[in-house]
């Protein structure tokens, strides 16, 4: 059985997955904005999908992935700026969660933010850790790279969406609720949820890894002494034109 869970883990996440985004589509708050917000997550899917076989992930990446896609799940289908967290929070423990902290804004959008750094840093480590063999230092700071700048070019591709759905659409889609810091905000907590990733990860490697400490050493020596720039260009042009 055991086996067998191993052997079809990603197949078993897949149908929880299609089981809660085909109830999840049933009468969206917003359906067009619903489908806005699934194009990219459609687009990621057939990706891993069709990556299974030839590349295929750790269970550890596949679960962090799962949950990160059922949250956006869950945000598409109410629109994010109106997630009724509070008053779910509110039916279990008889006052909402924003009057705990004091909120006023509807937050689930951040917290989905923050979980795109927290849940997909580690996932994108192990990518450049497979791929491009990277050690010590880089392993951990290049994920967290990625999950910024993936993080910055998201908010770009909702201003563009904005700007091509004008309207109820686009605002329902850019749900900065009046917060003109919102997209600063949301690179922002994307990047505190990589780097509390990449802490963590690091903190189990340090513990596992007699060598990591030399790994990481290792990593940020000079391979090559010599400049590159000009003189790399210089000598590929030489060479191009030996060949001529």
């Amino acid at each position: 059985m055991k086996s067998f869970i191993n052997r079809m883990y990603l197949q078993i996440l897949l149908v929880l997955f299609f089981i809660l985004f085909a109830l999840l589509a049933i009468n969206p708050i917003d359906r067009h904005d619903w489908m806005l917000e699934n194009l990219l997550a459609v687009i990621f899917l057939v990706f891993l999908i069709s990556t299974k076989s030839s590349f295929p992930l750790s269970r550890i990446s596949y679960t962090l992935i799962f949950i990160f896609l059922c949250l956006h799940e869950v945000g598409a289908h109410y629109t994010y700026s109106n997630v009724p967290y509070d008053a779910w929070f509110e039916s279990l423990f008889g006052r909402t969660f924003n009057s705990i902290w004091g909120w006023e804004r509807n937050h689930f959008d951040r917290l989905v933010h923050f979980s795109y750094g927290l849940l997909l840093a580690y996932p994108i480590r192990e990518i450049f850790l497979r791929i491009a063999n990277v050690q010590g230092f880089w392993g951990y700071m290049l994920p967290l790279d990625v999950t910024m700048s993936t993080s910055m070019v998201f908010e770009l591709f909702e201003w563009g969406a904005v700007e091509v759905f004008a309207g109820d659409l686009g605002v329902a889609y850019l749900g900065t609720q009046g917060d003109i810091w919102d997209a600063h905000k949301d690179m922002g907590l994307a990047s505190c949820g990589a780097i509390i990733a990449m802490l963590v990860t690091a903190g189990i490697n340090i513990y596992l890894q007699r060598d990591f400490a030399q790994e990481w050493a290792k990593s940020l020596k000079v391979k090559e002494k010599n400049p590159l720039g000009e003189v790399e260009i210089k000598k590929l042009w030489d060479k191009k034109k030996d060949n001529q």
